[in-house]
């Protein structure tokens, strides 16, 4: 069991070089989320504050490896451009706005009283 355990590490760490390397939407979420996390230890934000920023970003990020994983499959099912693979495409970035929206939201209910 334990080399069955160290496999799916390895290839969940595969999968996370492969989105860095090739989504740069996710380096930018990333980059921001780090930034993100560092002014709330600055700042000295704690306990559930600091959890839901946590949250936030993970949810943003994970929804980034969704988008990316979802439009190779569509790219790969329809090579040639169809009408639903564009629109599935579009509603897949609009979930990844719709999290990123509501993370910076977040952020600023946050990090408000803080910084004001």
């Amino acid at each position: 069991m334990t080399k069955r355990l160290l496999k799916s590490f390895h290839f969940a760490f595969k999968g996370l070089k492969k989105v860095w390397q090739t989504e740069k939407n996710f380096r930018i979420h990333s980059i921001i989320g780090l930034l993100v996390i560092m002014l709330a230890a600055y700042i000295g934000i704690q306990g559930f504050d600091y959890l839901i920023l946590l949250i936030v970003i993970a949810l943003v990020l994970i929804l980034e490896i969704f988008n990316s994983s979802l439009e190779r499959l569509v790219d790969m099912l329809s090579p040639s451009t169809h009408h639903f693979a564009k629109e599935i495409k579009d509603l897949l970035a609009a979930a990844v706005l719709i999290a990123a929206a509501l993370a910076a939201v977040v952020g600023v209910v946050i990090f408000w009283p803080y910084l004001f």
